[in-house]
């Protein structure tokens, strides 16, 4: 009794769980590079002193799925799509350096190449400065050049190249703010085989349809979780009935 008593009550509590990172992947299907989380069930045993039938279940977050989404063009200049594999590098406030796939970019007042949520672009040699009133291009390996806007414009300018990493899939941990950083904490090497597309977006990897299946059957086993538990309640009754019988 205690087995089933625990094994379903866990059971409910991380399918709750499920649920809200499956919703999270739907709320991300149109955010650039967004990865979707996997999750998987395993049932681990309670060790100690008079606890050898109970067993809980645990969710366990296997990592993210990190197939790439779907190119999609937007013609402008500061967004960019890593081609197959890779990350693209940014410096945290801490001074930190943590990856992201999403590759729409814009320039602080400061004149700082930076992500849209604030973060600094990291760059070979650090954070990456963009002259005032030029045009940039953006080359397939990350080299920023600008050229002075007007009529007249003259020399091209190479400004700084974004570090572009690719670190073993298995070394990647997603972190609270979405970003993705390496297993041991320690930056990742600047990889020359990396190449991105200038004038497009990587897409969400997240499958509506899929995530909505997912959903509906999450429910269903959370219904079946609680089913277990109004057994075992209703075995527990018939079980104190027949004693008081006897």
């Amino acid at each position: 009794m205690d087995r089933l008593i625990y094994t379903a009550m866990t059971g409910a509590s991380h399918v709750l769980q499920q649920q809200a990172t499956v919703a999270q992947g739907l709320s991300n299907i149109g955010t650039p590079g967004y990865r979707a989380a996997v999750h998987t069930f395993r049932a681990v045993p309670l060790v100690g002193a008079g606890l050898p039938t109970r067993a809980f279940v645990v969710d366990s977050t296997a990592g993210a799925d990190f197939t790439p989404g779907v190119m999609q063009p937007t013609g402008r200049g500061l967004d960019v799509a890593v081609q197959g594999q890779g990350w693209i590098a940014v410096q945290l406030e801490d001074g930190g350096e943590a990856y992201t796939r999403n590759g729409s970019m814009q320039i602080s007042s400061n004149g700082i190449l930076q992500t849209r949520s604030g973060l600094a672009v990291a760059g070979d040699g650090g954070q990456i400065a963009i002259p005032p009133d030029t045009e940039i291009t953006i080359a397939g390996d990350g080299t920023i050049s600008t050229v002075p806007s007007g009529p007249k414009p003259s020399q091209v300018v190479v400004v700084g190249r974004i570090k572009l990493v690719n670190p073993p899939q298995e070394q990647m941990v997603r972190g609270a703010d979405g970003l993705f950083r390496t297993r041991d904490g320690n930056p990742a090497e600047a990889d020359a085989g990396v190449k991105v597309v200038s004038g497009s977006l990587e897409s969400s990897n997240v499958n509506a349809v899929e995530a909505m299946v997912n959903m509906i059957s999450l429910a269903r086993q959370f219904d079946m979780q609680m089913k277990m538990l109004q057994s075992a309640d209703n075995n527990a009754k018939q079980a104190s009935s027949i004693l008081n019988i006897s």
